[in-house]
């Protein structure tokens, strides 16, 4: 009987199991952190005890604590998608407020909302990135692939996929 390989199981599988009496029960895991709390922290999403970063918003190539591979994952722009979205939504409220309720003049608007929004943006960028490579993890989300790629499932004989254009064919229509 051969050894699993550990990489290939499940969390369930590798959890180690008690036995009372007749019944088996897989030790209990502990509640992932909250998200919020989690993205402010900036730890390995699988041992919650390594940063994910090496620099100010840059990541780890590997968790220091569990050797977790950190550069596979790819939030790409969202996070600072998100935080323009968001905090120029709240700073633009804000700006209304203000002109509705004291009229200043404009180079007052232009001294208090730019750098605010500014700071605020990259102060929040480290925090929003930590946050969508945990969400990455926790939903095991990775990039997407046609289903049977690779596996030779849907390809017709002369190795050429179905529905797929070979070099040189043009890819237009027949005259």
């Amino acid at each position: 009987m051969t050894e699993p390989n550990i990489e290939s199981l499940t969390e369930a599988e590798a959890t180690p199991a008690t036995t009372v009496g007749a019944e088996s029960t897989a030790a209990p895991k502990a509640a992932p952190t909250p998200l919020p709390l989690a993205g402010l922290r900036g730890r390995c999403p699988r041992c919650e005890t390594g940063s994910l970063f090496e620099g100010w918003v840059g990541f780890a190539p590997r968790c220091r604590a569990c050797g977790l591979a950190l550069d596979g994952f790819n939030v790409g722009d969202g996070p600072a998608a998100f935080l323009i979205l968001i905090l120029g939504a709240f700073v633009t409220a804000l700006a209304l407020f203000l002109q509705l309720a004291a009229h200043p003049p404009f180079w007052v608007h232009i001294l208090l909302w730019v750098p605010l929004t500014t700071v605020l943006v990259i102060l929040s960028l480290r925090a929003s990135k930590a946050a969508l490579l945990i969400l990455e993890y926790r939903h095991q989300a990775r990039e997407g692939r046609i289903a049977g790629q690779g596996s030779g499932v849907g390809r017709q004989s002369g190795g050429r996929q179905s529905g797929g254009r070979q070099s040189g064919d043009g890819g237009g229509r027949a005259s």
